[in-house]
């Protein structure tokens, strides 16, 4: 038990399960309760894909050292392959739950797999220059999205780009339909489903970096020269987390996607993934429960000022910039760092 209180990665690490479970047993009493809003509970769901978007962003820019400006192209890609997976399958699978999963998971396959083919031009590059390429893959990304047209019949799933899809069969139906998107998706995203992924998401995180490859990554963020100099792969870790990263956002993709009605490329724009890196800025580079806790305050932050409505934007640009301005607060930072552990490894330059 002392050895296990000593280890303060550990120790963090538990607490930030401990953390999540606590508010997911809370809210879900609240719910039931009718001690939540309906519009709290619409944003329930969204808070959860959020959360995850930011811890996957995270290990990209907060235990690789490496700054993504493109990561809501992963979002979007996994929202529409699994809103398309989870509408294809509508028939033969009537549970919601399991057509959630699969849907899940086919999104996370399939950003893990854009991920790889962006990762490896990109991963070559450093600094500014690597975030313009991310930017502009992300924008490559929306463009594509917006003009495929998917569709299904009897025979199966039909495919076109650019131009609208033709000659379906008789009780054929458009699944996505170019700039118009998915307009008529069915929601089946869930709050537990949404907490049992965030739970997957930190344990993939936490297991990678307390493991060999995790530490060859910061050790590869941290000095990338004397790190290869002692045979570090800097290809293949930093490919490594970069799209287990992406995964991770393909997942948290199709849950976002599968709690709204409608999917449109616009929702996963520049501004998305500006959104996602200020809640990894807000909350530490390399702290995942601060990456948690911002997410979720800013994600709720906009509704609960809903009834300002003519100065909401405004109070929310305030709070934010106050709540930066206090987190680089040396003192403040230092009272902080003695009251809450910090993993070792973690960047320096939060």
């Amino acid at each position: 038990m002392k050895k296990f209180l000593t280890n303060k990665s550990t120790f963090s690490n538990y607490m930030t399960y401990a953390g999540v479970v606590i508010a997911f047993i809370i809210l879900t009493i609240m719910g039931e309760a009718g001690g939540l809003s309906s519009t709290m509970k619409g944003q329930l769901v969204p808070v959860c894909a959020y959360v995850v978007m930011a811890l996957s962003l995270n290990l990209t820019v907060g235990v690789m050292g490496e700054l993504s400006l493109g990561h809501a192209g992963f979002m979007s890609v996994g929202a529409f392959s699994g809103a398309v997976v989870a509408s294809a399958l509508q028939q033969a699978i009537p549970s919601d739950g399991i057509r959630l999963v699969i849907a899940m998971v086919v999104g996370a396959i399939l950003a893990g797999l854009v991920g790889i083919v962006i990762g490896v031009p990109v991963l070559r590059l450093r600094g500014d220059y690597l975030a313009i390429v991310t930017l502009a893959f992300g924008e490559i990304i929306k463009s594509i999205v917006t003009n495929l047209y998917i569709g299904i019949d009897a025979k199966g799933l039909h495919f076109s780009f650019l131009n609208p899809l033709e000659g379906l069969e008789a009780g054929g139906r458009m699944i996505m339909n170019g700039p118009m998107g998915i307009p008529g998706n069915t929601k089946i995203s869930t709050f537990t489903a949404g907490f049992i992924l965030i739970i997957i998401t930190l344990m993939i995180i936490f297991n990678l970096v307390n493991s060999r490859s995790g530490r060859a990554i910061m050790a590869l963020r941290d000095n990338r020269i004397a790190a290869e100099s002692v045979g570090i792969n800097a290809t293949k870790y930093k490919m490594m987390g970069f799209v287990t990263s992406a995964a991770l956002a393909g997942a948290a993709g199709t849950l976002f996607g599968m709690s709204q009605n409608a999917i449109i490329a616009s929702k996963f724009d520049f501004n998305t993934s500006i959104l996602v890196l200020v809640f990894v800025v807000l909350g530490g580079l390399g702290r995942m429960w601060g990456s948690i806790i911002a997410a979720a305050a800013l994600t709720i932050l906009p509704e609960l000022l809903r009834e300002f409505s003519e100065y909401r934007m405004l109070i929310y640009a305030i709070v934010l910039i106050l709540v930066m301005l206090i987190t680089n607060n040396p003192g403040l930072k230092n009272l902080f760092g003695k009251l809450i552990p910090r993993r070792k490894g973690a960047a320096e330059n939060e």
